[in-house]
């Protein structure tokens, strides 16, 4: 045997004591261990990641970080070094500086799940979620040998959400209690938007492992998209006692109260999250969202350029100031849109959002030709992603014309919960509904809310389809309730709404898409009151395509789909004057624009409610409002949106086709 074997042993298992040190928590015998073996050998690498490990959790912080940062200079390929990097930067709150060596170490070794699972937190500290789902994978990837669920996680990581589902579905049957399979099944469940499959098989999961903190992460989310912000909260409040001083929880409550409507909390939890999350476009983007939902514009718009100075390439950062409506790009900040534009490296997702912000500087300086190149291909790209189907919304709206008739009516008559609380405000969106929810809001009988999900997620459960492929059975299975699950439906609403509004008697739903489901609130609730908010065909969808939704509205990314499904809007609403007449009240954006006091009266007298000043001057109005309408409902009424579309004209071959005769005769 050559001579240096047995000293090779001997440094072999003197690093592996130094290991195991660490790994008890033996941090001041490890740093110990640590020096005796530089003694002979001064450069050891794994002695020198020993040492500077044992520094850091010593408190030693900045001996660690320059000890472990000339390791990684001398040693860049060495995965573990890189991950501890990582842990260090984190440790001093440098997120950026964490996640770039963290990449470098799971690039250098894939298997290395640590590293993987600290660069989940991160990006859910950042609010980068796809990001996070996609570290998550290989954590499971790595974790598991069963090919079916390997097979999944490749398909949920390439956005094939069917066949994941189905494969997860197959292996929960052979092995039932496999909380990671119950946990990448309900991830499918939030992705495609079917947060109740997700909430059952999370709040499973967490019967099953209490302490699986990833998943009672995921089942806050899933509650607080639900809508149950309390119990949401709750599973937070639980998450900070387990896990104490992780940021993600912090960022995930600040949604929660966002979306709650508290936000004066939600802005101090940002404020805290920036200060000690620095250097992080998605997180200030966040913030911008809820200083702009409290009327904060400038607030937000400082908030907005602090991302973009942070990354001139960050699109979603610029789309947004393009969103508030009365906010004007410099000659400088086209420019700088327009060369991150020409980067090929600049992601998707910011590259669809650059192109719509383009396209507003560019409509803002009459330059149409030029804006309508930018509004078609961020479509374009956003289209290719949502995958819309126009022939499903026409045959959702045959099947609620053939299923609710006047028949079906008259034979369920004040079936429902006869309470007369609730007023849905329907239509296109764009098409005057924040308008007319912040007249009505601005009523001291009325609570103004949001855009409710509960009845959209009733729809959706009756359906019982669990994928694109598989048939509704909604708007069918209106047919077979009974009289007593009606009331219960009408009630449940009712209670889930409850959350949402004050003490007024009444409150609004402004749901834009309810009016597929207004055979559902008519059975349910006979006695709410419906508005449909009306627009210009050529207004309403041209509005709408050249609108970048945070996320639904997938038919606004083709002329021909939004065309298609104004068709489809204004033939169902037709059925549903002529099925429940007097029921509905149609309100024109235009009229209402030309002569506000009289359209106020009348929506009021529909309301059954007194006249009110303060409808008259809802621009007054301090309430939170989270529409792309935010901003225009904070000012005076105007007329200069009335023909905004004009100027396009040429462009919309597409829309006039799919219109038909309603671009001529508008109903």
């Amino acid at each position: 045997m050559p001579k240096t074997e047995p000293a090779q042993e001997n440094l072999r298992q003197a690093v592996s004591n130094g290991q195991q040190m660490l790994a008890h928590g033996a941090f001041k015998e490890a740093l110990e261990q640590a020096k005796e073996i530089q003694k002979i050998h001064p450069n050891e690498p794994n002695s020198l990641l020993i040492k500077a490990i044992a520094l850091r959790e010593l408190g030693m912080q900045g001996e660690a970080l320059g000890l472990i940062t000339s390791l990684c200079d001398e040693r860049p390929d060495f995965a573990l070094a890189q991950h501890e990097l990582g842990v260090t930067l984190y440790r001093q709150q440098d997120i950026t500086g964490a996640i770039a060596s963290l990449s470098r170490a799971v690039k250098l070794e894939a298997s290395l799940n640590p590293a993987w699972n600290l660069l989940h937190e991160l990006y859910l500290a950042i609010n980068e979620p796809e990001k996070a789902q996609e570290a998550q994978n290989h954590v499971l990837m790595n974790s598991t040998r069963h090919p079916m669920l390997v097979e999944a996680v490749d398909a949920f990581g390439q956005k094939k959400m069917a066949i994941a589902e189905r494969l997860c579905r197959n292996y929960l049957q052979e092995f039932p209690d496999d909380v990671s399979a119950m946990r990448l099944l309900a991830d499918v469940g939030i992705q495609r938007g079917s947060y109740d499959d997700a909430e059952e098989l999370l709040a499973r999961c967490l019967e099953l492992a209490p302490d699986f903190n990833l998943a009672r992460h995921n089942y806050a989310h899933a509650l607080s998209r639900r809508e149950k912000f309390d119990e949401a909260l709750h599973q937070i409040s639980i998450l900070e006692h387990k896990a104490p001083g992780q940021l993600s929880h912090q960022t995930l409550k600040a949604s929660i109260f966002a979306r709650k409507g508290d936000m004066q909390e939600a802005l101090i939890l940002y404020a805290n999250l920036v200060q000690k999350i620095q250097n992080q476009p998605s997180l200030y983007t966040s913030y911008g969202h809820a200083l702009r939902t409290a009327g904060q514009q400038s607030q937000a718009i400082d908030v907005y350029r602090k991302a973009i100075d942070i990354d001139p390439k960050f699109g979603e950062a610029y789309w947004n100031l393009a969103d508030l409506k009365t906010f004007r790009f410099t000659d400088q900040d086209i420019e700088a849109m327009e060369t991150a534009l020409h980067d090929t490296t600049v992601e998707l997702t910011h590259r669809f959002h650059l192109h719509f912000a383009v396209g507003k500087a560019l409509e803002d300086r009459q330059e149409y030709r030029r804006s309508f190149g930018h509004y078609q291909l961020g479509n374009e790209v956003k289209r290719r992603i949502e995958r819309y189907d126009a022939d499903e919304t026409s045959s959702n709206a045959d099947r609620n014309i053939a299923t609710c008739t006047q028949e079906f009516f008259a034979a369920r008559k004040d079936w429902g919960e006869v309470e007369p609380a609730p007023i849905f405000i329907v239509g296109l969106p764009r098409s005057g509904s924040t308008l007319l929810e912040q007249i009505l809001a601005s009523h001291s009988q009325v609570d103004g809310t949001k855009e409710l999900i509960y009845i959209i997620a009733m729809a959706r459960q009756m359906s019982e389809r669990h994928n694109k492929k598989s048939p509704s059975k909604y708007p069918q299975a209106l047919l077979d309730l009974s009289q007593e699950q009606v009331i219960a439906l009408g009630k449940k609403y009712l209670a889930q709404a409850a959350g949402q509004r004050g003490d007024a008697p009444f409150f609004i739903d402004k749901m834009p898409n309810n009016f597929q489901h207004i055979g559902l609130i008519q059975l349910i609730l006979p006695n709410a009151k419906i508005i449909d908010a009306r627009r210009h065909p050529a207004a309403a969808c041209f509005s709408g395509f050249k609108q970048l939704f945070a996320q639904g509205q997938s038919f606004t990314y083709g002329l021909s789909d939004i065309g298609r499904y104004y068709s489809d809007y204004v033939r169902l609403m037709d059925h549903w004057h002529t099925v429940q007449p007097g029921k509905i009240l149609q309100v024109n954006y235009e009229e209402v624009v030309v002569d506000l006091e009289t359209q106020v009266r009348r929506i009021l007298d529909f309301c059954q409610l007194p006249f009110e000043e303060n409808c008259i001057e809802f621009h007054r109005n301090e309430r939170a409002v989270r529409t792309a309408s935010s901003e225009q409902v904070r000012q005076p009424i105007y007329r200069s949106g009335l023909e905004a579309w004009r100027p396009f004209d040429s462009y919309l071959g597409p829309l006039k086709d799919a219109v038909g005769e309603l671009w001529e005769t508008p109903r």
